[in-house]
């Protein structure tokens, strides 16, 4: 059979059963309800996304290539709106959805991070780095501004910049960090081509 089978109704005659893929959603849905995020793969991760933005068609081939493209789940939903559209079959409606993901990604990062001291390891402070910006197109300065026990009173992007270059200014560091009444921060900058650095 191909995409569409058949099946009878009530009445005795043919009816139009529900594509195929309806049943592989309910089926990849109750799993990851039962056995969690670690019982699913990248790509099925991201066909759970997909279901909202594309609910007429199998999403499989789609998620698959996105996650062949681009990496990760991770990499995916942080991808520049502009590589995305060159996908075939990917309009707005699903790049907004994988970008509401990655704001949802990163303001729970972001909000786990002030509860807690973000430098009880340096291991912590990158992943927290790289969850934010890692996967940006353009150089950014990201500023962590922290208290007298080295727990996070705020995370900005200071400045934006080109693929390959991003302006620093001392003086608005400074004054920024007084503003917040802050006793350390963490200057970090990504380069597009090779993840970032912190300083």
């Amino acid at each position: 059979m191909a995409d569409e089978q058949q099946a009878f109704d009530g009445a005795g005659g043919l009816a139009e059963a529900a594509p195929h893929y309806h049943g592989h959603r309910e089926r990849l849905r109750a799993r990851f309800r039962k056995a969690g995020e670690d019982a699913i793969s990248d790509y099925e991760l991201l066909e759970l996304v997909l279901f909202r933005a594309i609910p007429q068609r199998d999403v499989k081939p789609l998620a698959k290539e996105l996650v062949a493209r681009f990496g990760s789940f991770a990499e995916v939903i942080a991808a520049p709106r502009a590589r995305l559209k060159e996908i075939k079959g990917i309009g707005e409606a699903v790049i907004d959805e994988l970008k509401i993901v990655h704001a949802s990604a990163k303001r729970i990062t972001r909000a786990e991070a002030t509860k807690r001291t973000i430098l009880s390891s340096w291991t912590s402070v990158i992943d927290y780095c790289r969850t934010a910006m890692a996967y940006e197109d353009k150089e950014q300065l990201r500023l962590l501004f922290l208290d007298k026990r080295n727990q996070l009173i705020a995370d900005e992007m200071q400045q934006q910049g080109t693929v390959d270059h991003t302006p620093v200014y001392p003086r608005e560091v400074v004054k920024r960090a007084l503003e917040l009444s802050a006793t350390a921060l963490i200057l970090v900058h990504n380069h597009p081509t090779c993840s970032f650095r912190s300083h």
